[in-house]
Order: C-alpha cells, then structure tokens, then sequence
C-alpha cells in the first residue's frame, strides 16, 4: 500500500443522514499517526498528563478481503479524524509488537503457534466465516495488542491521563484458544491481565459497549473476581452470548442487553440502572474501555440505534467514576465500527470526551 491514501469522511456534522457533509482529505499513513505531538516519554511524571492517542499504520495493511467489514477504511477514516486540529494536543505513539509474555498472560500457546502457522506469504487464508488473515494480519494483530499494553503502561505509570488505542483487527471476541469474530488476540483481556502483572492493579474494570457482546472477555475473566466485566449489547445478536443470568463465579459480570431499536434513552437507562453502580462499587484502580461504535443508529451489523452524542456520554459517565476512584485512569480500546463516516464521527466525539479530564 502506497504512503498516501484519499478519502472521504465527516467533520462536525450531524447524524442525520441529510446533514451529513463529506471531506475530502488527503491521508498520510505516518503522519496521521505521528502527528506533530511528540511520543510519550516515560519515567517522572510529566506536568499536565494528556490523553495519549496510540495507532500504527501497519494497521492498514490486514485486509480481509473485499466485502469484509472489518476493513482498512474504517481505521483510514478514525486516523483522519484525529488529524484534525482540535486532536493537536493528543500525545501520539506508535504500537509496538506485543511481548509473548504479554499474549500468554491470556492465551494458550497453541494459540499463537497456530496463528503464525496459518498467516499466509501472499493472498488469504480464511479460518472461518468471519475471521480471514492476509500476510499483514498477524503483525496487525500483535500490534493491536501491544498498542493496548503499551496504553497500560503509559496510564498506570502516569505518562498520561488516559488513552484511546485505534488499532484492528478487535479483539473482545477472541478466546484463549481460538480467534472469533474478526478477532485474534483478546486486546482487552491482555491489557487486563498486564495491569495486574506489570503494575500490581488489585482490581480492572472493563466496560464494554459495542452492540456485540464481548464472550471472548466474558469467557476469560468468569472465575476472576479481580476483574469486572460489564457490557451493554444487543440481543439477540451475535454471538448469542451476554444474558442478565450470566453474572460469573464471583458476581463479577455484568450484563446489560439491549434490543433491537433501543437508542440512547434506553441505553442511559440500562448504564444507570445496571453498569455504573456497579463499575462504581466495584472501585477499579484502572477502567478499560471495550469501545465498540458498531451500535450507530447507521451501522450495518447492529440494531441499536445510538448516535455520537451517546458515546460521548457514556464517555463522560465512565469518566466520572475513574475519576473519583481511580484517578481517572482509563484506557480505551477501539472494536467494532463498520460505517467509516459514522465511525469517524463517533471516535472524534469520545476522544474528544476523553481530552476533557
């Protein structure tokens, strides 16, 4: 893939439809990550932390093919919308290549051994219906996850306040032996389990509110009473998973269904009622954010009809919480989103919130 990429995408517009107005912009692969911000420099604390803003532009570069949703457009359109000068003061870094160390924390290594026996030299090798890997995939993927460490790191050792990772594939269907659901590493799950390894976190709260439920989490985290997981999602809907019955070994999760054509009304409800008491009670020394777009009133694989406004304020009340309990120390990890323009959007409105602390 060329260095240069043009396309289109939405700035400062409303939801609706007939008040959308496209932009054409050329997009930098390198520079749109690089920014003119200088990377984070650990160590001391630095005076004012910003909310650091982490990518790579090897991210590009997995494409399952066409007619995939999971496609490079959609992470073209976020890399544009954080171009733009009200994101100038972003701290921006590059995502590493995860530890092994790091990816065994959660899965198995026949896991891993697999995936690097599969990843094909050229064209595609398709494991299932939804999960396809190109010869960039595995690399992506190890990025993604390593994005979401390197996020932990700079958080839980207060380089920055909070962050935002954009990276694919997504990761909160990833189980600890296989891949699922356009997901090979559980990136959530990773950054969980390397807060408690690495910086000695007694308790991670993870909050997920793409309009699929996050199993792979779920699954991983059931008997860990260190961690809570808690989601809003669709159902039904893929992948089956997520009732209110579903509560973990320890009373550890937390699921809060939504159905098909809820909006932010009931969305704020089932946050109040169900997710934030508890996220609250549960007093985390750090919040990771499964942040999932895909429940945009115009997005394909869902039915839930959220606008940017919504994600902002989920933005905002999770905030508010980090803040009280755990000097507001938050590290959001970008899922699912398969509308480039509204995903764009809906980034730059929770991004924007984040900047806010």
């Amino acid at each position: 893939m060329s260095d240069e990429t043009d396309f289109l995408y939405v700035r400062d517009s409303s939801d609706r439809p007939a008040a959308r107005e496209l932009c054409h912009v050329s997009f930098t692969r390198r520079a749109a990550i690089a920014g003119a911000a200088s990377l984070v420099a650990f160590g001391a604390r630095a005076a004012g932390p910003k909310t650091l803003y982490v990518s790579h532009p090897a991210m590009l570069d997995h494409d399952p093919g066409p007619g995939h949703p999971d496609r490079p457009a959609r992470l073209q359109a976020v890399f544009s919308a954080l171009s733009d000068a009200r994101f100038a003061s972003l701290a921006r870094a590059e995502a590493p290549i995860a530890s092994r160390d790091a990816l065994l924390r959660v899965h198995a290594a026949a896991h891993l051994a697999r995936l690097e026996q599969l990843a094909p030299k050229e064209g595609h090798t398709q494991i299932d219906a939804d999960v396809v890997m190109n010869a960039a995939t595995l690399d992506a993927a190890m990025r993604a996850a390593g994005g979401a460490v390197f996020a932990v790191d700079a958080v839980m050792g207060d380089s920055a306040r909070n962050a935002f990772v954009a990276t694919r594939p997504p990761g909160h269907h990833a189980r600890e032996n296989a891949p699922m659901g356009f997901c090979f590493f559980n990136n959530a799950a990773i950054a969980a389990r390397h807060a408690i390894a690495a910086h000695g976190a007694g308790r991670v709260a993870i909050v997920d509110f793409d309009v699929h439920h996050g199993n792979g989490v779920q699954e991983i985290f059931w008997s860990e009473k260190n961690v809570l997981y808690c989601s809003t999602h669709q159902t039904p809907h893929y992948p089956g998973t997520g009732s209110v019955s579903e509560t973990g070994a320890h009373d550890n999760i937390v699921n809060a269904p939504l159905r098909k054509g809820d909006g932010g009304g009931e969305f704020r409800e089932a946050l109040k009622a169900r997710i934030l008491p508890r996220l609250d009670a549960f007093a985390p020394d750090v919040v990771i954010l499964c942040a999932g777009f895909d429940a945009h009133v115009h997005d394909p694989l869902g039915g839930l009809r959220f606008v940017r406004e919504d994600f902002r304020d989920v933005t905002l009340r999770v905030m508010e919480i980090a803040a009280r309990r755990c000097g507001g120390r938050i590290v959001s990890l970008l899922e699912g989103g398969y509308t480039p323009i509204d995903l764009a959007n809906s980034v730059a409105a929770h991004v924007g919130a984040l900047m806010e602390a």
